[in-house]
């Protein structure tokens, strides 16, 4: 049976997902391995989509707000200890790939000190190295294991496809890439015996250049690779054991929510549930991929089971969230009441600056949106520029 064969059209393929807290913590790492070799047992090729450590974008994004000299200094450092410390607990030498991209993490951080003004395009760069170093220690430990591991670069897979102005910041730190089904991608990696491991959050744009996905990212590029290589189902991993029908650390009582539909789940993670990005929910609704969530540490442990079906018996209610940290615009005019077209002349504003808009509420005067964008890559002079045109319609209020 040929590689191309062995997958076009089938369901053997399984990606699993874990995210920055499951892969820094030495002591999920037997577990995970565990799980690898369990899906090899039922006859599925796994792809491992992975984080960057924990605390390590968080860190990489404060390099790229230009600290001074003596803060940037303690970051690298504390990014090169978060490494040395998941080296130590997994017992490994540092791998040849690991240095020359701490080393990287400086001379970017150097180099948009030396500018004084954020370049997304190198900002993207810097980010993408969280991902890229957490790569060589996975694939130096599995290979310990002794696992037959393929590392392909995401960014020679997924392709940015969302075009933006010039110097839109979103171009290179919130792409969107393509997930069509793609069978030379499946033929490639199934020719490798072993196990493909990968990296979440980043991919290239049409000219190689290195985009990232947004926060929550890492979700999504599993589900691009997912879509793409038609598996049988997409597990995200992380540190609950599912989706609750509401926070359960500040309602003890809330439950597990044991299957949802796309829909559903939608709802909950875009109004705030923060276990799966809405981006990857799209993606896997429209591929029809099935999304498992499971808890690292716990992993014989029945999760919540995302489909196209649902839990057509359960509750009607599934669940109540909460959001913070929005962009609302507020848009007030007294003549809009029975005034017809009003609101198709407002959103054609937003769509001329390729703004999405997320929530929508609606009175007899006011109209307020919030933005589907992290405010992280909204620029101000974007948000100026929409307060401007929609001047003309109505009084604007924009409150972050």
């Amino acid at each position: 049976m040929s590689a191309r064969d062995y997958n076009a059209g089938s369901g053997h393929w399984v990606v699993l997902k874990y995210g920055g807290t499951s892969v820094a913590d030495p002591e999920n790492w037997a577990g995970i391995a565990e799980v690898l070799r369990a899906r090899q047992s039922e006859g599925l090729r796994p792809v491992l989509v992975h984080s960057a450590l924990s605390g390590v974008s968080d860190r990489l994004e404060r390099l790229a707000r230009l600290p001074d000299d003596l803060e940037r200094e303690a970051i690298v450092g504390q990014i090169e200890e978060r490494h040395a410390a998941l080296l130590a607990g997994l017992g490994l030498e540092s791998p040849p790939e690991l240095t020359p991209r701490l080393q990287e993490v400086g001379r970017l951080a150097n180099g948009l000190a030396l500018t004084g003004e954020v370049s997304a395009p190198l900002e993207a760069r810097l980010l993408a190295l969280g991902e890229l170093m957490a790569s060589a220690i996975i694939c130096a430990y599995l290979a310990q294991q002794g696992f037959d591991v393929l590392n392909p670069d995401a960014r020679q897979v997924l392709t940015s496809r969302r075009t933006y102005t010039a110097h839109d910041p979103r171009r290179f730190l919130s792409a969107v890439c393509d997930s069509d089904f793609d069978d030379r991608l499946c033929a490639d990696w199934a020719a490798h015996s072993g196990i493909i491991v990968t990296q979440g959050f980043i991919a290239s744009d049409d000219r190689g250049r290195t985009v990232v996905l947004g926060r929550g990212g890492s979700d999504t590029s599993a589900a691009y690779f997912a879509a793409r290589l038609r598996a049988e189902r997409l597990e995200i991993w992380t540190d609950v054991p599912g989706m609750f029908s509401a926070n359960p650390r500040i309602i003890p009582s809330a439950r597990l929510l044991r299957q949802l539909s796309f829909d559903e789940a939608q709802e909950i993670a875009a109004t705030g549930g923060k276990v799966l990005h809405p981006r990857c929910l799209a993606v896997a609704r429209h591929s029809g991929t099935p999304v498992h969530v499971l808890e690292t540490r716990r992993p014989h442990v029945e999760g919540t089971i995302v489909s196209a079906v649902g839990d057509t018996q359960g509750p009607r209610i599934k669940a109540i969230s909460a959001r913070q940290g929005l962009t609302l615009v507020s848009m007030e005019s007294l003549g809009m009441w029975r005034e017809s077209g009003f609101l198709a002349k407002v959103f054609r504003v937003f769509a001329e600056l390729d703004l999405s808009i997320d929530l929508v509420s609606t009175s007899e005067s006011v109209v307020t949106v919030t933005l589907d964008e992290p405010a992280s890559v909204l620029e101000e002079t974007v948000l100026e520029d929409l307060a401007r045109r929609l001047e003309s319609l109505c009084r604007v209020r924009i409150l972050r």
